[in-house]
C-alpha cells in the first residue's frame, strides 16, 4: 500500500494537472489549429463575425466562458471531481486517500482566496494524522508532516492578508519588512499561522519554508525579530538596506489607479497625443479588462477604458507598445495564453490607435491571428531596416514567430530567418550587440538554452549564444539589453526563474546546504558586452548574487545620475510565493546595491509588469508596478511609487523618424556632459526596456550636476545618419526629427483644463 506521503504527492500532482498548467510546463503539445474536445469554438474558424474588433471580443467571451467552467485556476471547475473522490475514499475506508484529498481541496480553497474554507479542510487532515498512526495503517515521515503544517500556515497567512493589506489597503501594506501601518490589526490569521509553523519546525527544524513564513508572520504581528527564535531568525542586516536611500511613497490609491487584478502587464506612454504620459495595465484573468488611465496633467488620472474602446478586450499576461503602422501614434500589443499549454490557444491582440487614445483590435485583419500559440513575451524592432517595425513572438513549447511588417500587414518568416526556436520562451529582447547597425535578438528560455541570434542583414540569423557565453541561466524568464556602465556597448540582463521559498530562505540565511547550492544555480546573469558580440558574466563583481525569482522587471534612472538602476517584481505562480520585490541602485556602473527596504519597494505581493516613467512630469522617474498573482485568490492592487527627488538635472528626448521608424526604435543616443568637472558620456538605445514591462519611448535621462549637455548625438537605424547638437540646456524635453537641423522644445508644464 502506498504511504500517506506518496498518496499526498499523487493527489497534489493530480490537482496540478487539473489546474491546467499552474506550474511551469505546458500541459500538452496540441497544435493550436486543432481544436480540443470541450475547447471554446474559435470565431476565426466559424466566421461568426466579420469585424476584427468584434470577432476578438466574441472569441475572448468564449474563452472566458470555457475557463470559468473548467479551470481550477479561476473557478471551482474541478471541485466537484475532488469532492466525488472524497466520497469514494470514505466509502472504501481509505483514510490515507481521504486525508490527501482533504489537503488537495484545502489548497484549492487557498488558491481561490478562501482562507477560512481552506483551514477547515487542512485542519481536518491534520487532526486525522494521529488516528493514522494509532491504527498503524500508514506512516508519514516527520519532514512531510512538517510540510502539511506549512500548507495550513500558508492558508492562515493568506486569510490574514485578505483581512488586512488587501481589504485595508495602505501605502505601507505588504512592504517587506512589514512594520508601521503595515502591521496587521486583525491578528487571528497570523497568530494561527505561527502555531502551525512552530509545530512544523518541531517536526523538522530545517524546514526552510517554515522558517521563512515564521519570520513573515512575526512581522505582520509587529513581533519581529524578538519573537523568532535565534536559530530561525532572518538576519536583520540581510533585510535592511546597507546604504541610505530616500523613501518612495505608493500613491496609487490617491490617484485612483490602484486597480485590483491578477498578474498582468504595464505600459506607460502618451497614447492620446497630448504629450502627457498615460497608463495601460492588463489582467490575465479571462474576464479582466484592460484599463486605460489618461494623464490629466494636474497630478491626476482619469479612467478612460470605455471611451478608449477597450471594454471586452480582456485577459493578457503581458503588454508592449509600438507604432506598427508608422502613423505617429503608439499602438498596443496584448499577449495571451502564457503558462496554459494547450489551453493557451487564444489569440493575442494588436490594438490600433486612432491618435486620440481610441483603439480598435485589428489582429484578424493584419495576419496575426492565423494560428494561436501560448504567448507571454514579444518584442518590436525594425530587423530588416526598411523603416517599419517587425514583431518577434516568443511562444511556449511551440515554434517562435518572426512577423515581417509589410505596410501594416504581417507574415511569419521565422523559419526562413532561422529564429523559429521551439523551446518554452519566456523573454525576448532586441539589441545591436556587435555594432553593425542591425538589431540582434536574445531569446530567454524556460526549457533549454537561451539563444543569441545575430542579424546578417540578408533576412538570416545565426545563433551564437554558446560562442558568446550567454546560454544561461537555466529556467530563463525576462531579459533586456542596456548599457549599465556607460561604455557605449550593450550589456545583457538574463533572469533565472528557479522557483521556491526554500531557495530564498537559504539565500537570506546564508545556509550552506543543498538548497543553497540550488539557489546558486538559480542566479540571474548580468553580462557585460564588449561591443563585438562577446559577453562576460560579471554578476559577482557587481554584487548581484541573490536569488531573485523575477517575473516582471524593468530599468530606469531613479536618482538622475545617468546610470541605470533596475527593479525586479518577484514571485511564482503558487499561492505560497511571498517574497519581496527588489530595487537595485547602480553605483557609477561599478556595482549595484539593494535599496528595496530603504526605498519602500519590497512589496511581498507578486509583481509583474514594471514601468519607469516620470508620470508627474517633475523631472524624475516614478515606478509603476502591476501587482497580483496567477490563481484567482491572488489578486492585489497595483502600485505607483512616487519619486521624492534627488536634486539632479535631466533631459528628455523624443525622436521622430522620417525614413527610420516613426518613434526611432533602435536609435542610439549619446550625451556628453561635464559633471562636477568630469567629462563623461551617457548612452541610451530607444525602445521600451524590459521584456516584461513598458517604459515610454521618450527617453528620460539623468545628467547629475550638469546644467547643460555639451553634445547630444543621435544615430538613426535605417539611414545610419548621425545628428549632433551642442550646448543643450538641461531640464527640458526635446523632440528631434530625423534629418532636421534644429530641435523642438516640448512644454510638459501645462495642465489640461
Amino acid at each position: 500500500m502506498a504511504s500517506l506521503a506518496q498518496r499526498l504527492s499523487l493527489a497534489v500532482l493530480a490537482i496540478s494537472q487539473l489546474l491546467s498548467g499552474v506550474g511551469c510546463q505546458p500541459t500538452s503539445n496540441v497544435a493550436p489549429q486543432d481544436q480540443a474536445e470541450g475547447e471554446p469554438t474559435s470565431v476565426a474558424a466559424t466566421g461568426a463575425e466579420t469585424d476584427s474588433h468584434q470577432r476578438m471580443i466574441q472569441k475572448l467571451r468564449d474563452v472566458d466562458s470555457f475557463m470559468k467552467q473548467h479551470s481550477a485556476i479561476l473557478s471551482d471547475g474541478t471541485l466537484n471531481q475532488l469532492t466525488a473522490k472524497v466520497v469514494e475514499a470514505k466509502s472504501r475506508g481509505d483514510l490515507a486517500s481521504f486525508i490527501a484529498l482533504q489537503v488537495t481541496i484545502g489548497q484549492h480553497h487557498t488558491n481561490m482566496g478562501r482562507g477560512d474554507e481552506a483551514l477547515v479542510f487542512l485542519q481536518q487532515a491534520i487532526s486525522l494524522l494521529p488516528v493514522m498512526r494509532r491504527s498503524n495503517m500508514d506512516y508519514m515521515p516527520p519532514s512531510e508532516e512538517s510540510d502539511l503544517y506549512v500548507l495550513a500556515a500558508i492558508a492562515a497567512i493568506r486569510k490574514a492578508e485578505n483581512e488586512n493589506c488587501v481589504v485595508c489597503q495602505d501605502g505601507q501594506s505588504c512592504l517587506f519588512p512589514i512594520s508601521g501601518k503595515g502591521i496587521h490589526e486583525e491578528r487571528a490569521g497570523s497568530e494561527l499561522a505561527t502555531q502551525f509553523l512552530r509545530r512544523a519546525l518541531e517536526l523538522n527544524a530545517s524546514n526552510l519554508r517554515a522558517i521563512w513564513f515564521l519570520n513573515i508572520a512575526a512581522m505582520t504581528l509587529g513581533e519581529y525579530p524578538d519573537s523568532v527564535p535565534p536559530q530561525y531568525r532572518l538576519p536583520p542586516e540581510r533585510i535592511h538596506s546597507s546604504v541610505p536611500f530616500p523613501k518612495f511613497t505608493n500613491v496609487a490609491v490617491d490617484l485612483g489607479i490602484d486597480t485590483m487584478s491578477l498578474a498582468g502587464g504595464a505600459v506607460v506612454d502618451d497614447f492620446d497625443g497630448d504629450d502627457l504620459l498615460d497608463i495601460i495595465v492588463s489582467n490575465w484573468d479571462t474576464a479582466g479588462n484592460l484599463e486605460f488611465f489618461r494623464n490629466l496633467g494636474d497630478g491626476k488620472f482619469e479612467r478612460m477604458t470605455e471611451p478608449a474602446n477597450l471594454l471586452g478586450i480582456v485577459g493578457g499576461l503581458n503588454l508592449n507598445h509600438a507604432d506598427f503602422d508608422n502613423d505617429g501614434d503608439l499602438d498596443l500589443f496584448v499577449m495571451r495564453g502564457g503558462w496554459l499549454g494547450a489551453l493557451g490557444k487564444v489569440p493575442n491582440s494588436l490594438l490600433q490607435n486612432d491618435g486620440n487614445g481610441v483603439f480598435r483590435d485589428v489582429t484578424f485583419d493584419v495576419g496575426l491571428a492565423d494560428q494561436f500559440f501560448p504567448t507571454q513575451t514579444s518584442a518590436w524592432a525594425d530587423y530588416d531596416n526598411d523603416g517599419d517595425l517587425d514583431l518577434y513572438l516568443g511562444n511556449e513549447a511551440f515554434s517562435n514567430q518572426l512577423f515581417e511588417n509589410d505596410d501594416g500587414h504581417f507574415r511569419d518568416v521565422a523559419r526562413a530567418a532561422g529564429v523559429d526556436d521551439a523551446s518554452m520562451t519566456k523573454g525576448v529582447t532586441w539589441g545591436d550587440v556587435n555594432g553593425d547597425g542591425r538589431p540582434d535578438l536574445y531569446v530567454s528560455n524556460m526549457a533549454g538554452d537561451n539563444r543569441l541570434y545575430i542579424n546578417h542583414d540578408d533576412g538570416k540569423f545565426t545563433d551564437i549564444a554558446a560562442q558568446a557565453g550567454v546560454t544561461k541561466p537555466r529556467n530563463g524568464f525576462p531579459a533586456w539589453f542596456w548599457d549599465f556602465d556607460n561604455d557605449g556597448n550593450l550589456d545583457l540582463y538574463a533572469s533565472s526563474f528557479e522557483q521556491g521559498i526554500a531557495l530564498v530562505a537559504a539565500d537570506f540565511l546564508g545556509i550552506d546546504s543543498q538548497q543553497a547550492a540550488e539557489s546558486r544555480l538559480g542566479m540571474d546573469a548580468h553580462y557585460r558586452g564588449d561591443g563585438r558580440g562577446g559577453f562576460a558574466n560579471v554578476s559577482a563583481a557587481l554584487g548581484l548574487t541573490a536569488v531573485t525569482q523575477p517575473m516582471g522587471c524593468n530599468f530606469g534612472d531613479l536618482d538622475n545620475d545617468g546610470f541605470l538602476d533596475f527593479y525586479l517584481s518577484t514571485g511564482y505562480p503558487e499561492a505560497e510565493a511571498m517574497v519581496p520585490n527588489l530595487m537595485y541602485r547602480n553605483v557609477k556602473g561599478e556595482r549595484f546595491v539593494d535599496v528595496s527596504e530603504a526605498g519602500g519597494f519590497g512589496h511581498l505581493q507578486k509583481g509583474h509588469g514594471i514601468s519607469f516613467a516620470d508620470l508627474d512630469h517633475d523631472g524624475d522617474q516614478d515606478v509603476l508596478a502591476e501587482l497580483g498573482g496567477w490563481v484567482a485568490g491572488d489578486a492585489f492592487h497595483n502600485a505607483l511609487f512616487q519619486n521624492p527627488g534627488f536634486n539632479a538635472n535631466w533631459i528628455k528626448i523624443e525622436l521622430r523618424g522620417s525614413q527610420s521608424n516613426r518613434f526611432g526604435f533602435g536609435a542610439k543616443i549619446r550625451l556628453d556632459i561635464t559633471d562636477d568637472g568630469v567629462r563623461r558620456s551617457i548612452y541610451r538605445t530607444v525602445g521600451y526596456g524590459s521584456s516584461f514591462g513598458g517604459n515610454p519611448a521618450r527617453q528620460e535621462i539623468g545628467i547629475a550636476a550638469a546644467d547643460s549637455i555639451d553634445v547630444v548625438e543621435i544615430h538613426w537605424p535605417t539611414t545610419g545618419e548621425t545628428q549632433h547638437f551642442e550646448n543643450v540646456q538641461a531640464n527640458q524635453t526635446l523632440r528631434i526629427v530625423e534629418g532636421e537641423g534644429a530641435v523642438q522644445v516640448v512644454d510638459l508644464t501645462r495642465a489640461r483644463p
